[in-house]
């Protein structure tokens, strides 16, 4: 017959659960805790640290090249080699294509030390890690705004230092890009006969991107809109301002076939005109 244990013996065996549960906790707490200290390098003087860091950087191993450096700041806080490792944990991540890292290493090193030299190269390299994800002109161009922004506020602060020529070239073809994925929702707006709002973004790239490639075919798709909409007086001035500018490019002659079509010829642009105060 089955018999029941003894209060005794069943607090017993339940003492002997409790431990065995506390003992496999314990384990598994030593080996999470094991992990996490496997992710760390051992105590080691920081010009050490740094020349591992070093070391893999030279090898190609980008991302043990950052925690190496990030060890340096970690273990010596107030070390130079400290300083040093926080700008070259930066670049390692961006040599990883880890750009969140890398911008965020940067930043840091900015904010901590706002009077050091390399700061100019700090902004410089958190622009590039934002160049890099520019994307093509039919997606969101967020990255695109920020490396405009980021190389600006370098050429702006830094208009003298070694990154700044580069930075200058970088914002001339972000900013050429920029002006592309107005003109591409400008014609997408064209297309669909929604001619304000197609004006609207091309007058953007004529005003605000005047440098860039898209100005001519700009001017001449509003002509195209003007037209459309009956505001011949305008489209006669955006055709006059495109011949004038650009009077051997494609996107005049178009515009000026556009108005023989209609009888007209380019016009001057009137003194009040938003075009006559741009050009």
């Amino acid at each position: 017959m089955y018999s029941r244990p003894s209060s005794s013996a069943a607090l017993h065996g339940a003492r002997r659960l409790s431990l065995a549960a506390g003992a496999v906790l314990l384990l598994l707490a030593g080996c999470a805790s094991g992990k996490l200290d496997d992710d760390r390098l051992p105590d080691q003087p920081p010009e050490e640290l740094y020349r591992q860091g070093q070391q893999k950087l030279d090898q190609g191993n980008y991302e043990a090249a950052a925690k190496a450096f990030e060890e340096v700041e970690r273990q010596h806080p107030y070390s130079q080699w400290a300083t040093r490792g926080e700008l070259m944990a930066a670049f390692a991540y961006y040599q990883a294509n880890k750009y969140d890292e890398a911008i965020g290493a940067a930043q840091r090193y900015i904010d901590l030390h706002p009077g050091s030299k390399d700061v100019p190269y700090a902004h410089y390299l958190m622009g590039l890690c934002y160049y890099e994800q520019i994307s093509d002109v039919g997606r969101d161009q967020e990255m695109t705004q920020k490396a405009l922004d980021t190389f600006s506020e370098l050429v702006r602060r830094y208009p003298e230092s070694q990154y700044a020529a580069d930075a200058k070239l970088k914002i001339d073809l972000v900013r050429d890009h920029l002006a592309g994925k107005e003109m591409e929702v400008g014609r997408y707006y064209e297309r669909r006969k929604l001619w304000l709002a197609a004006i609207n973004r091309f007058q953007n790239v004529v005003q605000n991107y005047q440098t860039t490639t898209h100005v001519p075919e700009a001017l001449h798709r509003l002509t195209e809109s003007y037209l459309a909409l009956g505001m011949k007086q305008q489209a006669q001035e955006a055709a006059a301002v495109l011949g004038y500018n650009f009077p051997g490019s494609e996107w005049y002659q178009r515009s000026y076939a556009l108005l023989k079509g209609e009888n007209l010829e380019p016009g001057r642009s009137g003194s009040g005109s938003w075009l006559s105060r741009l050009f």
